[in-house]
């Protein structure tokens, strides 16, 4: 290894630390993917279907980082579980925790489904109680503590139209990172929540004609109005954007931050 690489090496934020991100094969949770692995991380790709995060993977391996890929449906225990001891039998711990798999649903509260409102609040919820009763444990192990992640968004204070199960998800998930973060403290596990504005990844494209035909809109007002319309420079947040936030509190050292919320947003929500 060059002195240069050496150097580049002893900067980096998170050298050595294992981290897994739920959803890590696309959009935000690749975002996080690629700068943890750019900061030294060793990342385990988790997502219901391996082939993906394997593909991720061996990406981030070609670039020079360290990389490996579970199957993980975070609504199923047994897999989670298996998941996880999958990575820990490879690479001996578990430092960070992103608890990043999501989907949306758009529609009215009148017209929802029971089984598609069960479904959303599994993803989200169940999700991140699963894997991060998981991570937990193993950072207590550990006795080195560890940062506990979770994607919330800006639904996650405030609220919109068609989004009934989500807005109530995200609500809870800022509530399930406080109790983390008291749990957690005496054992040095740290809980924060990042919470996204709109993010231009695939899974909000999907939504700018779904809202146009439910709201009578224009997609173009879709995207002005009620997307950037709360923002201040009518800008989209970025996955770079959402990454670096991400980055920050899996590095931060001590628990003075804990329990906390980032709006990553251009302003939207500002309160």
């Amino acid at each position: 290894m060059s002195e240069t690489t050496e150097q580049l090496r002893e900067t980096m934020r998170l050298k050595d630390r294992v981290a897994l991100v739920t959803g890590g094969d696309r959009g935000l949770g690749l975002g996080i993917v690629r700068a943890f692995a750019r900061e030294g991380a060793r990342v385990c790709i988790a997502n219901p279907h391996a082939g993906a995060g394997e593909a991720a993977a061996r990406r981030i391996e070609a670039d020079g980082g360290s990389a490996m890929a579970v199957a993980m449906d975070v609504t199923d225990e047994g897999q989670v579980e298996a998941g996880v001891a999958r990575m820990v039998e490879r690479w001996g711990g578990l430092d960070i925790l992103v608890s990043n798999a999501g989907v949306q649903h758009i529609e009215p509260l009148s017209h929802l489904a029971l089984a598609d409102w069960r479904r959303l609040l599994a993803v989200h919820l169940d999700g991140a109680f699963l894997t991060s009763r998981a991570a937990l444990r193993i950072m207590r192990a550990s006795g080195r503590g560890g940062s506990i992640i979770l994607m919330g968004s800006v639904m996650s204070v405030s609220s919109a139209l068609l989004k009934s199960p989500y807005v109530t998800a995200k609500h809870g998930l800022a509530g399930l990172c406080q109790v983390i973060a008291r749990e957690g403290a005496e054992h040095g596990v740290r809980c924060n929540i990042i919470e996204p504005g709109f993010v231009r990844t695939d899974l909000v494209a999907q939504q700018i004609p779904e809202q146009a035909r439910a709201l009578g809109l224009s997609e173009d007002e879709v995207v002005r109005r009620v997307m950037l319309g709360g923002t201040v420079d009518a800008q989209f947040t970025t996955v770079e954007d959402v990454a670096e936030v991400a980055v920050f509190f899996a590095a931060f050292p001590s628990n003075a931050l804990t329990g906390q919320s980032l709006a990553v947003s251009h302003g939207w929500g500002m309160h």
